[in-house]
């Protein structure tokens, strides 16, 4: 599969490591040149590209940039391509946002309105860009780690879910994209080291008014 990836944080070269390790096609892109990924891209051995070729070139397409940017993606590169979001809300970074502190919405219910056509997948966003290179077991595994993923549109959510699976790791439906609130920042399995049972467990325990210390993921 062609996967862009918008983002070269830890994280976005995280992933594209992994996707390329099985197997896919990867383009790169941050907000600035290609050609300051030049270093990047020699270590990780993918294409680079702009944001707006990255999503082009993309059949899936990833996103891994500060959540106060995501109304500069090239939404109309992303219609019809599935979309997964790993961003965090991190308020010190990206300013403080009513709607989410009040629980009207959600990091991903924001993002699919500032990509109006894609089909928005929330995955891969409660896992440290480190684990997510060195945890990878085979399925069936005893205590294999797992991910949750939410979305609304069945047939992405089912693309992601293999692909998370491929990734290393056992997938955990957590319901459409106004449920995705239970592994955002803070929240018990975010960044956190859990089989399915441990996820499942801690999805269920979250609260939207209740969040872990933070920093507290950090291992």
């Amino acid at each position: 599969m062609k996967i862009g990836i918008l983002g070269a944080g830890f994280l976005g070269r995280a992933m594209a490591t992994v996707a390329q390790r099985n197997g896919h096609e990867v383009m790169i892109a941050n907000s600035r040149d290609p050609k300051t990924l030049i270093s990047a891209a020699a270590a990780l051995g993918c294409a680079t590209g702009t944001a707006q070729e990255a999503a082009k070139f993309g059949e899936l397409v990833v996103v891994a940039v500060p959540f106060g940017q995501i109304d500069a993606l090239p939404a109309a590169a992303l219609d019809g391509k599935i979309v997964i979001d790993t961003c965090n809300h991190y308020p010190d970074r990206d300013g403080r946002i009513e709607a989410l502190e009040n629980g009207v919405t959600t990091t991903s219910q924001l993002l699919a309105a500032a990509l109006p056509g894609a089909k928005v997948v929330k995955a891969f966003n409660a896992i440290l860009a480190k684990d997510l290179e060195t945890d990878p077991t085979a399925p069936g595994t005893p205590n294999r780690r797992a991910l949750p993923l939410a979305g609304g549109h069945e047939q992405a959510k089912r693309v992601v879910s293999e692909l998370v699976d491929q990734f290393g790791f056992d997938p955990v439906d957590a319901g459409g994209l106004a449920d995705s609130w239970r592994f955002e920042r803070a929240k018990p399995v975010y960044c956190i080291r859990h089989d399915r049972a441990g996820i499942v467990a801690g999805l269920a325990a979250a609260r939207r008014d209740a969040e872990l210390p933070h920093g507290s993921w950090r291992h």
